[in-house]
């Protein structure tokens, strides 16, 4: 069994470090380190310790987006990137989570989240390879998937940029799923012939609620972090509001959660519903959308209320231990990446 960790990184796309963007001298330390692979993720709505909400409601995020880099490779090839990205960021959050090469170990119900990177182009007998990969989850029972474009990132330890003019055919993108350890390993067994070069993870998560019905509280905390993900549409509704809009605000006006972010995805779905989605930048309101929140447990707990009264119709709900978590903001650095130690310290 390999250990596979993940570096997250949530900053404003136009948050420069030195000379240039933050987004860029990240994605450049992944080229120049030929990560195995890393994708920049473009959100549609966020808010962080400012307390400032960015929507697409608003011209501030076309004009300056929250975005995310997410970097997949061995604990010692991200440790090592965490250090130098950890040094180019004075203000966003980073975290760390280890998972698996392989769904091997394990018990066979234990529920992961399978995810995986290819380019935007790929396809699978005839089909674009987001939509036949999300038709391969749903059809061996996890209970949701989502499909992310990316605009850059690195394949195979390769720069692929997204360009105005061009096919962008390599391009990442990244797909997510929920479901079991036996349903994950017969995926990416049915998987690996058509994507031979595919680097798939797999990480431990716990489902507190599928489709608005509850399966499961918080889990106890065996972690200092946690990430706590809600999977609607971005036509789902909570009292005639758009479920993720309602938790951005509520959250912002919670004495508990330090910031939230929400990504549109392209295709997915939420069982027992059918995947579905929109063509390349034909997106509408029926495509998915997850709203991730970053935190201490203690904060994840005493925020899961919110959570819970605004999904109560639909949506699901997981949390997942983090390794790791460290927030900049106003010259303080608040938590640890240390892969060895995961516990919360501060500084200033």
């Amino acid at each position: 069994m390999t250990d596979i960790v993940t570096l997250t990184a949530y900053f404003a796309e136009r948050h420069r470090s030195g000379d240039g963007f933050l987004a860029d001298a990240i994605l450049d330390l992944c080229d120049e380190r030929q990560i195995a692979t890393s994708v920049m993720l473009r959100g549609i709505a966020s808010f962080g310790p400012t307390q400032v909400i960015r929507s697409d409601r608003s011209l501030s995020l076309s004009e300056d987006p929250p975005v995310t880099v997410t970097a997949v490779d061995t604990a010692a090839r991200i440790g090592s990137l965490a250090e130098q990205v950890s040094a180019l960021v004075d203000r966003g959050v980073l975290t760390l989570e280890r998972g698996r090469a392989l769904p091997d170990g394990g018990r066979p119900d234990d529920t992961v989240r399978l995810s995986l990177h290819l380019g935007r182009r790929h396809r699978i007998c005839g089909l674009p390879g987001y939509v036949a990969v999300c038709d391969l989850l749903h059809r061996h029972g996890f209970v949701g998937a989502q499909a992310y474009l990316g605009v850059d990132g690195t394949v195979a330890g390769r720069r692929c940029r997204a360009r105005f003019f061009g096919r962008n055919a390599d391009v990442p993108l990244t797909i997510m799923g929920v479901g079991t350890n036996a349903q994950a390993a017969a995926a990416v067994d049915e998987l690996g012939n058509s994507l031979p070069e595919a680097r798939f993870a797999v990480a431990p998560v716990a489902v507190c609620k599928n489709d608005g019905r509850d399966v499961q509280g918080p889990p106890a905390a065996d972690s200092a972090f946690q990430a706590l993900v809600v999977h609607a549409d971005e036509s789902s509704l909570s009292d005639g509001r758009p479920i993720h809009r309602a938790l951005i605000e509520r959250l912002k006006e919670s004495d508990h959660a330090s910031g939230a972010t929400v990504l549109r995805a392209i295709w997915g779905f939420r069982a027992p519903g059918r995947p579905h989605g929109d063509r390349f930048i034909q997106l509408t309101r029926h495509v998915p959308v997850t709203t991730v929140m970053i935190d201490t447990a203690s904060n994840i707990e005493a925020t899961y209320p919110i959570v819970d009264e605004l999904t109560r119709g639909e949506g699901l709900v997981t949390v997942s231990a983090l390794t790791g978590m460290l927030e900049v903001h106003s010259g303080r650095r608040h938590g640890a990446l240390d892969l060895g130690d995961s516990n919360p310290t501060q500084g200033g």
